[in-house]
């Protein structure tokens, strides 16, 4: 069914920090209104697209969104009036050229990604599709949609957590990809965990991402911690669940060395992956996210070449047997994931492929800016044969549009916090709706 927009209009919210954001409205010819919010970083990658901020001190500590919401209101609005909602590759392709740069910093990558979130959005209801559905058909006609993994975060570090830890994000990954049965093992695992620190008297206050952020010895007390948890509710590692961690290692890097907050060590780059390998072969974890910084193709390469003979030694030589795990199901392979490598940005992410660089891109949709933008980023990745993840953001809002994405995208992993703040759970439940057919 044919549907023009009739109005555009931006307003300022606050994300998940308090900080301030952009929500974009459409309206159709028929009425209806659509609207979408665009999520914050917080360990941002230079290479990404530029989120316009107004620099005002006295507002917002300079944190302020007015010109982005300018941007929508005065340029954008004008420019789109009249189009067709379900072209979203020409209405895209509009707000690129209105902007003209090729990090976006004339109209910002936060005011046009809400419109093009928004769009869609309203695209997908004009055509009384689901959000997901209409991904689907619009851009992965071949492609069945399914349910991703869950990266589900429990333990927050890093710069989301006043670097309690020098690695950022201490992730559980159900092995289950209903919706409802991984969102179980990770709660009951979550909420273990949440007793277990405060039998220690240790803080069970909540980093960005609604992980736990207690003050440890160590990175690897942190994954002993969640073990304990995990077999206290009779879940083993390797069966019910895996480990994945994203190390951040832009946040630790400066001339050439890795300094690690927490105890002072300045590891070169062949010290920092030997100590990868060893806290996989204990721990098995299976994803690494940024062990390097963003611009060390070198090493990224190097672990990647490490995760393909590990791969080789699980298909054709003997098992090793880890820490808490099941020896039935027990293997040796992990992925190497870019983010802050990659931005979500098509040409970055080729690149890598053409490199070896890591078997995993980390799929943020404020990254690149536009909805197509993204979506040819997560296409580029499945055509290489790598895995793909939906990510939040640190700052986000309750909007659920990245699990219609991964679902609709048949993408392998989502990432989106913890199983607490409502900012986190608006995209699980957003899932949980989708496997209920709803």
């Amino acid at each position: 069914m044919s549907m023009k927009i009739s109005d555009v209009k931006a307003i300022e919210i606050l994300d998940s920090r308090g900080k301030p954001t952009i929500r974009t409205f459409i309206k159709l010819k028929d009425g209806s209104t659509y609207s979408s919010s665009v999520p914050s970083g917080a360990s941002t990658g230079k290479h990404e697209a530029v989120e316009l901020r107004d620099g005002d001190a006295k507002r917002h500590q300079g944190q302020g969104v007015l010109k982005a919401v300018k941007n929508v209101n005065k340029i954008i609005r004008p420019a789109v009036i009249g189009l067709e909602v379900a072209d979203i590759a020409k209405i895209d392709r509009k707000l690129l050229k209105l902007d003209g740069t090729d990090n976006k910093r004339k109209l910002g990558a936060n005011a046009i990604l809400s419109v093009s979130q928004a769009v869609t959005r309203a695209a997908a209801a004009s055509g009384n599709l689901p959000l997901w559905k209409f991904i689907n058909q619009l851009f992965f006609n071949k492609k069945k949609p399914r349910f991703p993994r869950l990266m589900v975060n429990v333990i927050n570090g890093g710069k989301h957590a006043n670097w309690n830890f020098d690695i950022q994000e201490f992730m559980i990954v159900p092995t289950s990809n209903v919706p409802s049965q991984a969102l179980q093992v990770a709660a009951d695992i979550f909420q273990r965990l949440g007793n277990n620190l405060r039998k220690q008297k240790l803080s069970t206050l909540v980093g960005d991402e609604g992980g736990y952020s207690p003050v440890l010895p160590s990175n690897e007390q942190v994954l002993d911690e969640i073990l304990t948890a995990a077999i206290n509710c009779r879940f083993q590692n390797g069966n019910q669940f895996e480990f994945a961690l994203d190390c951040a290692a832009s946040e630790f890097y400066d001339k050439g060395r890795y300094i690690l907050q927490k105890t002072g060590q300045r590891l070169t780059d062949d010290e920092l992956r030997r100590y990868y390998l060893k806290l996989q072969k204990t721990y098995h974890i299976i994803s690494f996210e940024d062990p390097f910084a963003e611009d060390d193709w070198e090493n990224f390469q190097k672990l990647t070449s490490d995760a393909e003979r590990c791969r080789q030694i699980t298909l054709h030589g003997p098992k090793i047997f880890k820490k808490g795990r099941d020896p039935k199901t027990a293997q040796d392979q992990f992925i190497v994931v870019g983010d802050d490598l990659y931005v979500t940005n098509p040409k970055r992410i080729k690149k890598g492929i053409d490199l070896k660089a890591s078997s995993a891109v980390l799929i943020k949709l404020n990254q690149i800016g536009t909805v197509t933008e993204t979506i040819d980023a997560i296409k580029m990745t499945q055509r290489a044969g790598w895995k793909t993840i939906i990510s939040h953001r640190s700052g986000e809002t309750e909007d659920p549009f990245i699990a219609d994405l991964a679902y609709g995208a048949g993408t392998d992993f989502i990432k989106t916090g913890s199983v607490c703040r409502s900012e986190r759970l608006a995209k699980y439940n957003r899932l949980i709706e989708i496997e209920n057919k709803l």
